[in-house]
């Protein structure tokens, strides 16, 4: 005769629906996060007088942060409860099933734990291969507890490079096609904690040689919607829900628009980009951190790569035209191959990334803006005097010959001039001086060009350099 194998019934409190382990839970305004959590209980006895409890602990220590709270019991054994967490962290949430009978403890009976939870702000990760991370040279750059990461497995975990591995990815369409490596998101988060004094949650979607048609709804937007499938499936508190699911965006993108020609349109694409994702997470004012894209050292068609220059132009314009975005640059640090920043330049881009944003959406600090042009005229000598802002110490061009300066000016009739002479002898302003005037109606180029001189003017008290920037208008 053949018996059919019963198993046992779980005993105590079973957590079937609840925030993940390592899961950071985004802060709302009062700083507090909900921990939504339901699942089904066996009491292996009686369950008169017997009712499902959970609290949060402090992991460190084990002191209770949220007491001992009553579930809502349903029918067929199940139960739900919220638990309002503080911000900080880590916590361990805890379940018992206890009773009205005096002679049995609180908690004497077993139930689930979720490990390792913290109440912070999290921040999305997105645009091409320089924010998933491709740098390869060996550097020191640990993971920490308090900055952790939701990988392509839509599981939360400890972060650590790399970020945008595809291991159990449950999301096929920003799956890389080889093995990343160091990107600046672990230097972004350290700092970024420290300043705030909280955790801080990753959460990935980026993928390598993605243009911005891919992230616009209004164009393909495969990336757009997958990553709002990312969100939706993001738990909110432990579930889906309203409230304020992220804090930020990290944005590093735009050389495939750079490549491929649709730079022109580039500012109009990215401004819509972010209003449709700020309508879609019912966040009008999320911020946007932007890097301006780097250089290529690799092969390219045409001598001053107009494509990139703009690019860079619409990443500089972004600040001042659409709110709620801020701008780091670049194009000063090292390289891992002919495209990727190295693991070095990733420390120190991760470190400008996380001021920018303290400064200008945490208001913590004031010395996070690059300089940048917002003056230039022409004299009656035909020399361009420009003025740069912010600085605040003095602009230092390191005494490259003239030829080596970054700055072009460009004539009406679409003749490009190379200074013969570069004057930085004002706090703010640099003095270029040509071999024949550039004329009424000309322009200015900095830095534009696909792989610029590597040495740039720098603001001596930040040591930041310059923001590209390309056809700017010179004054008469």
């Amino acid at each position: 005769m053949d018996f059919k194998q019963i198993e046992p019934k779980n005993p105590g409190v079973l957590i079937e629906q609840g925030p993940d382990e390592w899961q950071i839970l985004q802060r709302q305004a009062d700083g507090t996060a909900i921990a939504r959590m339901s699942g089904t209980w066996n009491p292996e006895g009686p369950t008169e007088g017997v009712f499902v409890q959970g609290r949060a602990v402090l992991e460190e220590t084990g002191e209770s942060i949220v007491g001992w709270t009553d579930a809502q019991i349903g029918c067929d054994s199940t139960w739900t409860l919220d638990l309002t967490l503080p911000e900080g962290g880590l916590y361990r949430i805890e379940t018992c099933l206890s009773s009205i009978d005096p002679n049995l403890a609180i908690g004497s009976r077993r139930g689930d734990m979720i490990h390792h939870i913290g109440v912070g702000d999290v921040f999305v990760i997105a645009g091409q291969s320089n924010a998933a991370g491709y740098g390869k040279d060996p550097i020191a750059d640990p993971p920490e507890i308090g900055i952790h990461f939701l990988g392509n497995d839509l599981r939360w975990h400890l972060a650590t490079h790399p970020l945008n591995e595809s291991t159990g990815t449950r999301h096929p369409a920003n799956r890389e096609g080889g093995n990343p490596g160091h990107s600046p998101w672990l230097s972004f988060a350290r700092r970024l904690r420290h300043g705030i004094g909280v955790p801080v949650g990753l959460v990935q979607s980026a993928l390598g040689g993605s243009p911005l048609s891919d992230w616009n709804p209004e164009e393909e937007g495969t990336l757009y919607r997958n990553l709002l499938e990312i969100l939706g499936m993001l738990p909110q508190n432990g579930a889906c829900g309203s409230g304020k699911r992220i804090r930020g965006m990290l944005w590093y993108q735009g050389c495939s628009d750079a490549f491929i020609g649709t730079s022109d349109s580039y500012l109009d694409r990215f401004g819509r980009f972010v209003s449709h994702l700020r309508q879609d997470l019912r966040d009008p004012t999320l911020p946007f951190l932007t890097v301006q894209i780097g250089r290529y050292v690799g092969p390219t068609e045409g001598e001053y790569g107009d494509g990139w220059g703009k690019v860079r132009e619409a990443q500089r314009r972004a600040v001042h035209t659409i709110p709620g975005v801020a701008v780091v640059p670049s194009l000063d640090l090292p390289l891992s191959d002919a495209i990727h920043l190295s693991s070095a330049g990733n420390l120190v881009l991760g470190e400008r990334a996380a001021k920018a944003v303290l400064g200008a959406f945490y208001l913590k600090g004031n010395k996070y803006r690059a300089p940048e042009p917002v003056s230039a005229i022409r004299d009656g000598e035909g020399r361009i005097r420009v003025t740069f802002d912010p600085v605040t110490e003095c602009m230092n061009g390191f005494a490259l010959l003239p030829e080596l300066a970054p700055f072009v000016a460009e004539r009406s009739d679409g003749l490009r001039l190379v200074p013969v002479a570069v004057d930085y002898s004002g706090k703010n302003e640099v003095l270029l001086a040509f071999e024949s005037d550039p004329g009424s109606g000309c322009h200015l180029h900095g830095a534009f060009r696909v792989n610029p001189y590597p040495v740039l003017p720098i603001d001596e008290g930040t040591r930041l350099p310059m923001l590209s920037f390309f056809g700017f208008r010179v004054d008469d």
